[in-house]
């Protein structure tokens, strides 16, 4: 598996980043994006046809989605269309979160139907991809979010976990991952809200329960310190931590 950072910035699209996107691809497998936050389409056409990339949603706050609406014009009105429909795995109310985005006018829904094939992801559920596959765990975050784990024939495991607060299930969709991809939006310090983001502290706690060979860090906010936050995660992980940019390329 190789996985292509398209962007990283959390919650808003940053100065050097955009919003989280990550490119996967692997052998036999269709290329997917992980998450489509705004720039993300920007950036994939360096790598990508976006016309022929399959979407795995971890939730839908705009940060993780709202460049879907630009996908569809790519879709519906380039000069050379890509044939059949896009899938797209999400949460259960992809399509109403989509079609508002994409709607000529406000209170209408586009139906996007015709450009998408959308499934659900379930807690606990697991897909077939390509030669991969990706096991789904809900999340300790505000809407219907998920983290995922990506497996290949061979057992090596690639871990995404979304946005979420700290909770038990972030540690077991972990357990024993090669690459661990954590969101750590803040510092840890006591007046955070419960459930919302990781600080870089709880990440790094996060990979040392698990037992994970290398800690990534993503989703660092523009107004948080990306050095701080990387210190924070090494005082709790004795292994590989590093915080990831736009460009940045990882094999697993």
């Amino acid at each position: 598996m190789r996985i292509t950072v398209l962007g990283c910035s959390g919650s808003v699209g940053g100065p050097d980043s955009p919003a989280s996107g990550y490119l996967l691809t692997a052998p036999d497998t269709r290329p997917a994006v992980i998450d489509f936050g705004p720039g993300v389409l920007g950036a994939l056409q360096r790598y990508e046809d976006p016309g022929a990339v399959s979407i795995f949603l971890s939730h839908l706050h705009a940060d993780h989605c709202l460049d879907l609406p630009g996908l569809l014009v790519w879709r519906r009105y380039h000069p050379n269309p890509p044939s059949g429909r896009a899938l797209i795995y999400g949460p259960s109310d992809t399509h109403g979160r989509i079609g508002v985005a994409s709607a000529e006018c406000a209170g209408d829904l586009d139906d996007i139907s015709d450009t998408i094939d959308l499934r659900r992801f379930t807690d606990g559920g697991t897909i077939d991809y390509g030669s991969l596959t990706v096991q789904s765990r809900r999340m300790f975050h505000p809407p219907e979010a998920y983290g995922l784990r990506f497996t290949d024939p061979a057992g090596r495991s690639f871990v995404y976990t979304g946005d979420t607060g700290m909770c038990d299930e972030v540690v077991a969709l972990s357990e024993g991952a090669d690459v661990l991809l954590s969101e750590a939006s803040w510092t840890h310090h006591p007046d955070r809200p419960e459930g919302i983001h990781l600080s870089g502290t709880e990440a790094g706690r996060v990979a040392t329960r698990a037992g994970v060979g290398e800690l990534l860090l993503t989703h660092i906010p523009p107004w948080t310190s990306r050095e701080d936050v990387i210190a924070e995660a090494k005082a709790e992980f004795s292994g590989p931590v590093h915080a990831v940019s736009a460009g940045d390329v990882f094999d697993i």
